[in-house]
């Protein structure tokens, strides 16, 4: 769960394929979704979620809430958290990994990832590739800024924007509210405006962009949304059509608002 005191999740809920999220048993008790939430929901092995799971979150990652209706009642369980996912790039797990070609061809990777929709896919914010490690890269010496420093930068940009949201972080900002405090400068709105429509962005997607495009700016400080803010979350935010395996593609991580 996250601790606005100490700016740390002190507790993860790890599923593993087709647990329940939404709700457990007859008596409607609150599922693993709910039970995170403020905290943050880890899927592994995204693909092996059935599609009728992994839809079901799809109005909790949008209204923070979650319905379970039962013959007798219907109860509103809170479920604001931030899902994490991990996948390979293929059922095999070895597509483009270190330049080794998928033992079932091309197809592999493509029917894997298409096990996970589009309208899911839609509400996911930032979408990586995490390479594989090599023997050389153990040898390597530690990145100068640790995890205590990113720490504490991210709990700086909390921090500025409790203060200007009025005691909301924007994944929590109304869309009304967002386009206000996100206005974007003249070419950063123009990258904007071209990208949606060379990427086939949704209005959903373009306000996840702005919405993400807000918090980087935050990152380094600025009053405003520029235009390289606007860039960079275009950059982590893949096309609509799904992930291609690239070269040293050992794992495919997505992630969505909190």
């Amino acid at each position: 769960m996250w601790t606005p005191d100490t700016h740390r999740v002190t507790s993860t809920c790890l599923l593993a394929p087709n647990s329940s999220l939404l709700n457990r048993g007859i008596k409607a008790k609150p599922g693993e979704a709910s039970l995170s939430h403020r905290g943050v929901l880890f899927l592994d092995e995204l693909p092996e979620f059935t599609a009728q799971v992994l839809d079901s979150l799809r109005q909790p990652l949008e209204t923070g809430e979650i319905t379970v209706a039962r013959a007798n009642a219907h109860v509103t369980y809170p479920a604001r958290f931030q899902l994490i996912a991990a996948m390979n790039p293929c059922r095999c797990g070895t597509a483009g990994a270190n330049g080794i070609a998928c033992r079932r061809g091309e197809r592999c990777a493509a029917d894997y990832q298409s096990r996970v929709s589009g309208p899911f896919m839609d509400r996911m914010d930032i979408q990586i590739d995490v390479p594989a490690v090599t023997p050389a890269d153990l040898a390597l010496p530690p990145d100068k800024e640790g995890s205590r420093e990113i720490a504490g930068r991210v709990a700086a940009a909390r921090d500025i924007q409790m203060a200007r949201n009025g005691g909301f972080n924007n994944a929590e900002l109304a869309q009304n509210r967002l386009e206000h405090v996100a206005e974007p400068s003249y070419d950063g709105r123009k990258l904007l405006i071209q990208a949606a429509e060379t990427l086939g962005l949704t209005a959903r997607g373009y306000h996840r962009v702005l919405r993400l495009a807000r918090t980087l700016a935050d990152l380094s400080e600025s009053e405003s949304v520029q235009r390289l803010h606007i860039a960079e979350a275009l950059s982590l935010r893949r096309a609509r059509k799904g992930l291609k395996s690239t070269p040293n593609n050992a794992r495919n991580f997505r992630f969505a608002k909190d």
